[in-house]
């Protein structure tokens, strides 16, 4: 197996895509729905805390934009933007993160839990690194049933110190499953530096202790990161196991609500904002010839208005009633 590879196969420099302004409306989807659920958040209409993921929208796109239906994805529970992109919708979405009967699964699950089988999301996971053996699980299902469906799970730069990541990629790597693992670093596990908690700068170079392709590829480049994946589900359709890719990306925001992100150093957000996934991609439209920027901010502004309609949506839908709590479990 060749040694990973720690170069992006494409960059925004190379042009934008046709289909670039499809890309930048959902990130622009993803945005402003999480904006909204922070001014939810602060109204106290939130039910426990919740973790935004503004600054990271490259790669929930990037990864899930070419995938189909039929191919399942498991995130963290940093993972409003995952669903989205995986296609749930944002009323369902909201109503789901409001405790409205709308939610994607009637108000049960909130924030950290939200999924949408219809999709293809299996759902966020509020324990870290426990929806990885359920990717796992997703692409075994595949493989022994002869269908050539893919699973991806999304993970935090926190979860490759976990247990289940060396169970799952070994496991994956051994039986050649089907399943793409996705490192979101975003340069922080909680509130820790990565330094502080791992050894290597690289997280991908532990592709090679499980014999797989690793690539590294730069987060807030959404051209970048689809290209690397479609390879990686490529290569997996095909029956030649799993990839390992690294996103490096920053959350622009704290860990969860009530942390204001001040063991940050001096610089570092500013640095990273300069860089908004976002940005990146209107200066490619405009610079190659596909948007203005009147386009731009049209298309900013359609996403921003299906957000608000479907957060109109999501709030006039009622609460569940009580009795629904014994509804869906096994005992």
């Amino acid at each position: 197996m060749p040694p990973a590879n720690h170069l992006a196969p494409r960059t925004l420099t190379e042009g934008a895509p046709p289909d670039a302004a499809d890309l930048l409306r959902r990130m622009w989807e993803i945005r402003h729905f999480e904006n909204e659920v922070m001014s939810l958040f602060s109204q106290n209409l939130v039910r426990g805390s919740t973790h935004l993921c503004q600054g990271q929208e490259a790669v929930s796109v990037g990864v899930c934009w070419d995938l189909r239906h039929s191919d399942q994805m498991t995130c963290t529970y940093r993972g409003h933007g995952a669903v989205l992109a995986k296609g749930a919708p944002l009323d369902g979405s909201f109503g789901e993160i409001l405790g409205r009967k709308i939610g994607l699964c009637g108000g049960k699950g909130g924030s950290m839990h939200l999924t949408d089988v219809s999709v293809g999301a299996l759902g966020s996971n509020a324990i870290v690194g426990a929806h990885l053996p359920i990717a796992v699980g997703a692409a075994l299902s595949s493989q022994v049933q002869g269908r050539d469906d893919v699973s991806v799970a999304i993970l935090g730069d926190g979860a490759t110190n976990i247990g289940a990541f060396h169970e799952s990629l070994n496991m994956a790597a051994i039986w050649k499953l089907p399943v793409v693992f996705v490192i979101e670093n975003n340069q922080y596990g909680e509130y820790s530096p990565l330094a502080s908690t791992t050894p290597i700068n690289d997280l991908v170079r532990r592709a090679d202790s499980y014999g797989m392709p690793g690539v590294l590829v730069d987060g807030n480049d959404v051209v970048a990161v689809r290209s690397v994946m479609k390879d990686a589900v490529a290569h997996a359709r095909a029956g030649l196991g799993p990839t390992l890719i690294e996103a490096s990306t920053y959350r622009q925001v704290g860990h969860s609500r009530s942390d204001p992100a001040t063991y940050r150093p001096e610089g570092e957000l500013e640095k990273w904002l300069a860089r908004d996934p976002l940005t990146q991609l209107g200066s490619a439209m405009v610079a190659s010839g596909a948007a203005t920027d009147e386009h731009l901010v049209e298309i900013e502004n359609s996403a921003k208005a299906d957000v608000l309609a479907a957060l109109d949506r999501a709030l006039t839908s009622p609460i569940p009633d009580d009795g629904l709590r014994f509804k869906d479990v096994f005992v």
